[in-house]
């Protein structure tokens, strides 16, 4: 049992060098010009998935969504996230095509998350994705409003939002 032991131990420590040297010696590549390899696009994403779902079990259930909260969060995407993530008939920026990894279409992305897990995302932010922490300049009320909206997103022509757009841009409405 001893041997075995410090067999693990000598692994553990090897495994420890080499991965140190190879951070050190630079070849590890950061450019965000060049796609991550499948196993980092595993690991981070799979990082990611299990860390949303496990802190995003302690939200609260989210409100009744209304016709008004989702025109508030129309307005809070429209300022903050279309640059990114682009919307119905708007492309991503400049800024949005040069991330790694590239930001979703949260029309499609949608499908995949919870209200609660996208609450927990938009307030809190993912580390090494480019995306923000909007709780740190939001009000939990304003989070769910966004919630509210991208919710509704799916089902929302590029018509539609440029409608959207162009009463929100009215002189009363601002």
């Amino acid at each position: 049992m001893a041997r075995f032991i410090i067999g693990v131990i000598c692994t553990l420590g090897l495994l420890a060098v080499a991965g140190s040297a190879y951070v050190y010696s630079g070849a590890f590549d950061v450019a965000a010009s060049r796609p991550h390899g499948a196993f980092a696009r595993w690991l981070l994403g799979t990082a990611m998935k299990r860390s949303v779902v496990a802190r995003a079990a302690g939200v609260p259930e989210p409100p009744h969504f209304t016709a008004e909260m989702v025109m508030a969060g129309f307005r809070h995407y429209d300022e903050m996230c279309t640059d990114c993530h682009g919307g119905p008939g708007i492309e991503q920026s400049e800024i949005g095509r040069g991330l790694n990894p590239r930001p979703p279409d949260l029309a499609r992305a949608v499908k995949d998350w919870t209200p609660r897990q996208l609450f927990w995302i938009i307030k809190h932010g993912v580390k090494m994705t480019g995306m923000p922490s909007f709780g740190v300049t939001h009000s939990d009320a304003q989070v769910w409003s966004i919630v509210a909206f991208i919710e509704r997103l799916p089902k929302i022509s590029a018509e539609q939002f440029r409608l959207m757009r162009q009463t929100m841009h009215q002189p009363e409405n601002r």
